[in-house]
């Protein structure tokens, strides 16, 4: 089922950017996850580019200066009961060290929280990357929990997933 109501187009500040990803993106979004930092964490087994059109995902490009920094998506669960959104990010390694993550991070949970009445955001990095997770701490998420062999790595190996939470009185803006 498609996002509803449609994410917004575009949200800015603290010198980052998210503007909603259209198909003339998907080339370097492709690119990026694709780099050599990137793609140890971010495992694809189709077309990087189906993954940012699913209707149930919306696609963020994080923008720097004008550049491509990076992606960042969320999907949704919207049972009353159940209300939450799923984040995933990946940072260019040329924009990497610069807090642009961190920013990106709390402006979409933000938003989130504010604008879509999500009542906790989860994040779930491979257990072995812990710059992310220095990261998704930095901006208040918190271990719930290792999900054990939770995905395949793109050498097909299975791996644990470090699950985190966070809800909106948790948030730090960086």
């Amino acid at each position: 089922m498609p996002i509803d109501p449609p994410p917004v187009k575009s949200l800015s500040g603290a010198g980052v950017r998210l503007r909603l990803a259209t198909r003339e993106d998907l080339p370097a979004l492709t690119a990026l996850v694709r780099e050599p930092d990137v793609a140890p964490w971010w495992p694809t087994w189709g077309p990087p580019e189906e993954e940012f059109v699913d209707p149930e995902v919306a696609t963020y490009v994080i923008e720097a200066g004008g550049e491509t920094a990076g992606v960042l998506l969320f999907h949704e669960e919207t049972a009353p009961a159940y209300r939450s959104a799923g984040m995933d990010i990946a940072v260019s390694g040329r924009f990497r060290g610069l807090g642009l993550g961190r920013r990106a991070l709390a402006l979409m949970a933000r938003h989130l929280f504010e604008e879509r009445a999500h009542h906790r955001l989860t994040i779930d990095p491979a257990a072995a990357n812990a710059r992310a997770i220095r990261a998704y701490h930095a901006v208040g998420f918190r271990d719930v929990g290792v999900m054990r062999r939770s995905e395949r790595g793109p050498d097909g190996v299975w791996r644990d997933g470090l699950l985190m939470d966070l809800l909106p009185g948790e948030l730090r803006e960086p």
